[in-house]
């Protein structure tokens, strides 16, 4: 009971913010939290404030919730999210992701800044996840099941919603914005990759590779809350001429990328429904 106690607690305390009823729930990847200054806001929590909810410990992590208008609709976005190898659990990672559900968003969009895995994709080019492999060591699904949320064993037959990917590749296509589709691997991190493991994980098919996501996609998955991601390819990982990389370029790529990025989730917003799969 202790998750239901902890989900209801910080439930009420957003609520009494003002935060009621969003549309569309926004999670914003490394060096990717600009998009909140496009939210007409009306309410800003620090996450320090809401009951139960994990710091951001990140450089590049804010550690803010936003409630506002984009795009004329009303969306929550977490300025700032949480990683496995900040010492935090896989079950505290996705604390925010069940109570964004719990606050009555449709539909969750996911942004994080990945290595390009896939010789066609150049840096600072955005990918749409169509699948995942999960490399990480921990599940947020472990331990007691609560009915209430969601079923025991949740099928993960098409993790990410293909509605909202087909709705968003129309709006990059609008936009003459390439963009590309691929498979994104999560690791633990925080180290970079070796040039084998760059190999093999090319070789199990992925095409990027990042440190998040994958665990908030479960979760998400596992509440019937629709899902769509966006990795912006910060680094090509070419084990045959792999250079040494330096986050401060990454976070650069990043933002360079994050114009792009803003403008395709701003149209995305526009064109969601406000009814899941739609």
């Amino acid at each position: 009971m202790k998750l239901l106690n902890e989900l209801h607690e910080a439930l009420q305390f957003i609520q009494s913010k003002g935060v009621t009823a969003p549309q569309t729930g926004i999670i914003l990847g490394t060096g990717l939290g600009n998009l909140a200054s496009k939210i007409d806001c009306e309410v800003e929590i620090d996450y320090i404030d809401i009951p139960h909810f994990p710091l951001s410990t990140v450089e590049y992590h804010k550690g803010k919730l936003i409630y506002g208008m984009l795009a004329g609709k009303k969306v929550v976005a977490l300025q700032g999210r949480f990683h496995l190898y900040e010492g935090y659990s896989v079950q505290q990672v996705t604390f925010p992701v069940r109570v964004l559900k719990q606050l009555g968003i449709k539909q969750l969009l996911i942004s994080n800044a990945a290595g390009g895995l896939n010789p066609s994709m150049k840096k600072g080019s955005l990918m749409v996840i169509d699948d995942h492999i999960n490399m990480q060591p921990f599940n947020p699904l472990t331990g007691k099941n609560f009915d209430e949320l969601g079923p025991r064993y949740p099928d993960m037959s098409r993790p990410y919603d293909a509605a909202i990917n087909q709705k968003m590749e129309q709006c990059a296509s609008q936009m003459n914005l390439k963009l590309h589709k691929g498979v994104y691997v999560a690791v633990n991190g925080p180290n970079l990759e070796t040039r084998a493991e760059y190999r093999f994980l090319r070789m199990i098919g992925a095409d990027a590779v990042g440190m998040s996501t994958v665990p908030e996609v479960i979760v998400a998955n596992h509440m019937s809350l629709p899902v769509a991601a966006v990795s912006v390819i910060t680094d090509e990982c070419d084990p045959d001429n792999l250079q040494p990389v330096d986050i401060t370029e990454i976070i650069a790529t990043a933002a360079k990328a994050e114009v792009h990025l803003t403008a395709l989730f701003e149209n995305l917003v526009n064109v969601l429904d406000d009814k899941p799969g739609h």
